[in-house]
């Protein structure tokens, strides 16, 4: 079994690479190449914790796994490590033995963003120049340097519930250059792409306060409950998502469909935009959204490659297991 400690991924894995391993994996489930398993994820009466665990198989690129991992709210403050803690375990479709053991939590944020910018990718305005952030936490600053790669924006602008955290944003947008405004939720209104990247229970971002023509990225519905947007916005928007089951059970969608605002069918995966099986945005007015709930192949895409790299590079630790 080879094991690549989470301390080698960041030599290891660029925004590029992780970028095409989550591009590649929606286009093999849009063709059904590629499937996931039904997500577990629970509170576990402990610490506060959620934890879970996705996993899937792709036949494209054989590749068969889960991550194990969910969400500590107490580690930053008590323990000094980051919140999402996870760990992805690859194994060998031809005999079920166990491959490696790979650190997820910075693949999971790298992955995170990749999906957001794979949508932007296909689905913003061509001339998109102002993107707006709704969220300035750790895995916003992952979002945002993806994001910008993807058009040539002139502006970031950004929302918090605690504005004191909105210098991760700032700090981004002068890595590439560009102004950084703090704005009102009624001030995301000039963006052109919306990444909305929080833990929230209720909606945030309100129906009226999306342009026509924007692009919207929402990342941070992830389980039951959770909410970051208006269910309006989905019913005014062409809805899009890494995959539908997830989307409407766990996912963005899951309180527009409740509300009967829309059903499952009015639901696309982005992997038939990437494959040119439907057609994508279809107007510069159109306003788009990507419901971004996280798949378990997204984790083995990265995974897989990030273990093709250590062994490249001589860093994977090899055991007898």
């Amino acid at each position: 079994m080879l094991i690549v400690p989470e301390r080698e991924i960041a030599d290891l894995m660029t925004r590029s690479a992780a970028f095409d391993a989550v591009e590649k994996v929606f286009a093999a489930m849009a063709s059904g190449d590629a499937y996931n398993f039904p997500v577990i994820r629970e509170a576990i009466g402990h610490a506060d914790a959620l934890y879970g665990f996705k996993g899937g198989f792709d036949r494209a690129g054989l590749t068969l796994g889960l991550k194990a991992g969910g969400y500590w709210p107490n580690n930053l403050d008590q323990h000094g490590i980051i919140n999402h803690q996870s760990t992805v375990f690859l194994f060998d479709p031809d005999t079920g033995r166990v491959r490696a053991m790979v650190g997820g939590n910075l693949l999971t944020a790298l992955r995170t963003a990749a999906a957001s910018s794979v949508s932007i990718r296909h689905l913003a305005r061509d001339d998109a120049k102002v993107i707006g952030m709704i969220g300035a936490g750790h895995q916003a600053k992952f979002q945002l340097r993806a994001a910008l790669e993807q058009r040539d924006f002139e502006k970031v602008i950004g929302w918090n519930l605690h504005p004191e955290m909105l210098p991760n944003l700032e700090e981004v947008a002068a890595e590439a250059g560009l102004p950084f405004e703090a704005v009102e939720l009624d001030g995301i209104r000039e963006a052109d792409v919306i990444i909305s990247i929080t833990s929230s229970f209720d909606a945030i971002l309100m129906a009226d306060q999306v342009s026509p023509g924007t692009h919207i990225a929402c990342m941070g519905t992830d389980t039951k409950g959770k909410q970051e947007v208006d269910p309006a916005l989905l019913a005014r928007a062409t809805v899009f998502t890494d995959e539908v089951a997830q989307s409407v059970s766990i996912g963005e969608a899951q309180h527009a469909v409740a509300a009967g605002l829309i059903a499952e069918s009015d639901i696309t995966q982005i992997g038939a935009v990437i494959n040119g099986t439907h057609p994508g945005r279809a107007s510069a007015e159109e306003i788009t959204l990507f419901d971004g709930t996280g798949v378990g192949l997204q984790d083995l895409a990265v995974a897989a490659a990030v273990v093709d790299l250590a062994v490249q590079n001589g860093v994977a630790v090899e055991v007898d297991f």
